[in-house]
């Protein structure tokens, strides 16, 4: 079984629809995957761990819904990110990558999320809405994606966003009264 619980589906034979499935998959996701990791963590492991959630995905092929499959790796990158994380205590959770890291500088976008005050409201609102937050920011996700990604309802998942955005506003607010 896998780490997360589920069975795996080793040993059985694929078929060239699968195999066609597979390739189109992560022709498809693997950039967004190894951005997911790079996003969170030391660039040098977001290949590895992007490989991981694929070989995942492949053992588990008949598990994965064909018309959610970005959101199905989206959660399983999260697993698989805490799986990693726990094994190697020296990657601290609550470090966002400094905006003086390459891959930062490449991306407009990220380097607006690394400002300081940015940085440290993000760190106070705490670990689920930091990770809703940064999969609506960084991976463009809402509705029914973010609800598949959290494993709850599309109103539950828009609930969380809408709640997740205030108490940041209400932290970065609370910074800059400072």
């Amino acid at each position: 079984m896998p780490d997360d619980g589920t069975p795996a589906r080793e040993g059985a034979p694929a078929s060239a629809d699968d195999l066609a499935w597979f390739t189109a998959v992560a022709r498809e996701h693997s950039t967004a995957l190894v951005r997911y990791f790079a996003r969170r963590g030391p660039r040098q492991d977001a290949e590895d761990l992007a490989a991981e959630v694929f070989a995942t995905a492949w053992r588990r092929r008949d598990d994965v819904p064909r018309d959610a499959v970005l959101p199905w790796l989206y959660r399983t990158a999260g697993f698989t990110l805490a799986n990693h994380r726990r094994k190697h205590v020296d990657l601290p959770v609550e470090d966002v990558p400094e905006a003086s890291a390459p891959r930062v500088g490449e991306d407009p976008e990220l380097s607006l999320l690394f400002d300081d005050e940015l940085r440290g409201a993000l760190r106070s609102v705490g670990e689920r809405d930091r990770r809703i937050l940064l999969l609506h920011a960084w991976e463009g996700l809402d509705g029914q994606e973010l609800a598949d990604v959290l494993g709850i309802s599309r109103s539950g998942a828009d609930a969380a966003l809408s709640r997740a955005r205030k108490r940041l506003r209400e932290a970065w607010g609370a910074r800059l009264t400072f």
